[in-house]
């Protein structure tokens, strides 16, 4: 296995997941449709990027976007930067702030989106899924075959806490701040097939355990799984759904160029004949509990040992893991300059919570407001 090919471990892309809410109240409304009517009308983008790909979600207080397949960070910012400049446009001519945040900061309840799919999840999950305004930020990494992608996501299995950790960005619920750095993790650990996935031997053994859950009625499709990881079942990719929404295009690209790091050395151990590391069940979930709860200002739970460390000490090892697929692919210095800051000024889960005590809970949504053109990002300028 050749990891120096241009296609393998190089080409990646994001799906952000966003939350709009009123410009006045900043409670959740549902506007999606009219947003995403308003941004597929806004024409092509004068910067180049081109039009990015828009779509409903599950609440119609949420919208979606998806960027083209990229193989640099500078186009991926680009994708990410345009994305969101076409959605906060749309949203304001709406009426509405769209916000990067992993749960709203104000409750308000909005109804189901339209369509057979998300009409059998809400049937299906009943109370869970009634009021799920939840919102990630999920990274593909192109892999060459569904094999490769299940050898490829165990060995990620140690080091998805410190992902999420790095990209905690959900300390709200109902209105309260809930203890917790990243609600939006507690939420969808109630769903079947959450977490950090098992360990599988191929894909055969991934699609067998995956189509049990389905005739069992526990997932509503194949496609419904909520692993933190997975082979994708739409695209010849590893897809990472461990972090929350990034405040800011910088935490997004962050997210996207560790895990394109990380697919990069597990290729490289592949190739070199080494398994992914043992790392028991209940040692990945309380790492990904002590996560969601801490994020990096508080105790992890070191993969290898089971024994609680500082977040920031993973985080340390996890950059020192990636460090030559880093500079295979010149992303090194971007992600040292923008962990840096979140270890500085806080994660976006620690801004908004500054935020509140500054100015209230209007405050924390206003924080990760995507801004119009023209005017700077608080989240931006945080970092």
């Amino acid at each position: 296995m050749d990891t120096d090919s241009p296609d393998l471990g190089i080409t990646f892309g994001v799906e952000e997941e966003f939350l709009l809410v009123d410009a006045a109240s900043c409670r959740p409304v549902p506007l999606a449709a009219e947003v995403l009517d308003r941004a597929a009308r806004a024409g092509p983008d004068t910067a180049g990027a081109g039009l990015p790909g828009l779509k409903h979600e599950l609440v119609t207080s949420q919208v979606e976007t998806a960027s083209a397949v990229c193989t640099t960070e500078a186009q991926l910012h680009l994708q990410l930067t345009t994305a969101r400049r076409v959605l906060a446009t749309a949203a304001g001519d709406a009426g509405a702030l769209l916000l990067s945040t992993g749960t709203p900061p104000l409750p308000g309840r909005v109804a189901a989106s339209e369509g057979a799919r998300f009409r059998r999840i809400h049937r299906l999950y009943a109370g869970i899924a009634a009021d799920y305004q939840v919102s990630g930020c999920h990274v593909h990494v192109g892999v060459p075959d569904p094999d490769t992608a299940v050898a490829v996501v165990n060995h990620l299995r140690p080091w998805l806490p410190t992902l999420l950790a790095l990209s905690v960005n959900s300390p709200f619920h109902g209105g309260r701040d809930s203890g917790y750095a990243s609600w939006r993790t507690v939420e969808q650990s109630r769903f079947p097939g959450s977490g950090v996935p098992p360990v599988f031997g191929s894909f055969a053994d991934y699609q067998e355990d995956v189509e049990a859950r389905v005739e069992a009625g526990v997932l509503v499709d194949p496609r419904m799984s909520f692993w933190l990881a997975r082979p994708s079942p739409r695209f010849p990719t590893v897809e990472l759904r461990v972090a929350d929404a990034a405040a800011s295009v910088e935490e997004a690209l962050l997210q996207a160029v560790l895990s394109r790091a990380l697919v990069r050395t597990a290729l490289t151990a592949l190739a070199a004949g080494r398994e992914a590391p043992t790392v028991p069940e209940r040692v990945a979930a309380a790492g990904l509990w002590s996560a969601a709860r801490y994020g990096l200002s508080g105790p992890a739970v070191h993969p290898r040992t089971g024994r609680q460390v500082p977040g920031s000490l993973l985080a340390g090892e996890l950059l020192d893991l990636v460090r030559p697929a880093l500079e295979e692919t010149g992303d090194g210095a971007t992600v040292r300059e923008i962990v840096s800051g979140l270890l500085t000024r806080g994660t976006g889960a620690e801004r908004q919570r500054a935020a509140v005590a500054a100015g209230g809970p209007q405050a924390a949504a206003r924080c990760v407001a995507v801004p119009l053109p023209g005017r700077p990002s608080r989240a931006v300028a945080s970092l």
